[in-house]
């Protein structure tokens, strides 16, 4: 029912933390995320997946805590993969001495534009309604914000 997928919060030294515009839909800013392949680790899928969409090799960050999963269902019976929701593990990854003043180089078939925010200024409406429950415990658990 869940499709399993892993989602990156990804923190310079400085606190910021990285969210990238979905192409597809403008105004949506959110963590890098993808699925998790079959016999794929999530460890392999958050690493290939922060590769893809961001361009950082897996020696440019660390990994500091994992937290999940967290479920959603995916609106008005969508399904994808013949999954009707999907169930992320997230990671919070710190960048490591020397990257945290380089720009991203971001996926651009995946994100239109890219920001590092402090987490305390996230608002919630920068992403679709099914995806808040989601965000909100997520803030949560990794920041103690409540959103």
């Amino acid at each position: 029912m869940y499709r399993p997928n892993v989602a990156a919060i990804i923190r310079r030294a400085d606190g910021k933390i990285f969210l990238g515009e979905r192409l597809d839909v403008p105004g949506c800013w959110q963590f890098p995320q993808g699925g998790v392949k079959n016999l794929e680790m999530a460890e392999e899928a958050l690493a290939r997946e922060i590769l893809e969409e961001t361009s950082l090799q897996p020696h440019q960050y660390c990994l500091v805590e994992k937290k999940g999963p967290y479920r959603y269902l995916f609106p008005n019976g969508r399904s994808k993969e013949g999954f009707r929701g999907q169930e992320q593990m997230y990671f919070l990854v710190n960048l490591t001495e020397g990257r945290s003043s380089t720009r991203l180089v971001i996926d651009r078939r995946e994100f239109g534009d890219s920001r590092w925010i402090n987490p305390d200024e996230f608002q919630l409406h920068w992403i679709p309604e099914f995806k808040r429950a989601v965000y909100r415990q997520v803030f949560r658990d990794f920041f103690g914000i409540a959103l």
